[in-house]
């Protein structure tokens, strides 16, 4: 009877594990969203329209002459959940979160500090800072 018991219970304990590793691999409408997004733009920004953060990321691309792809998150119905989303994909919910052929690159203290050590320039292909 004991045997039994540690059996069932066995059972069950894998099946509890199957089912939580079945729901961590299935993933969103808003996570195929963001990697779709990545995957289909030379730079992606997620980005909220009143985030200083934000604008000084932007206004390193512009400073490049690069046209960044930006989703504004603050101007979408489910802005929230892409922000979840990638929170799962990068472990970041911050804002913003910039991708270069789609590579995470990070938030805005990361872009700038790509931009000023020319790392930024390399990974779009471009003259560097100091050439433009």
């Amino acid at each position: 009877m004991a045997a039994a018991r540690i059996r069932v219970s066995s059972i069950l304990a894998i099946t509890v594990i199957a089912a939580s590793l079945s729901l961590a691999s299935t993933t969103t409408p808003q996570v195929d969203f963001v990697k779709k997004t990545v995957s289909s733009h030379k730079i992606v920004i997620f980005s909220k329209s009143y985030c200083p953060y934000c604008r000084r990321a932007k206004a390193v691309f512009e400073e490049l002459k690069e046209v960044p792809h930006v989703v504004e998150l603050d101007q979408r119905d489910d802005g929230q959940d892409i922000q979840d989303a990638l929170s799962k994909i990068v472990g970041r919910r911050t804002v913003p979160q910039v991708f270069i052929n789609g590579k995470h690159i990070g938030g805005s203290d990361d872009t700038v500090e790509a931009y000023k050590s020319g790392e930024l320039a390399k990974l779009l292909g471009i003259a560097g800072k100091d050439d433009l």
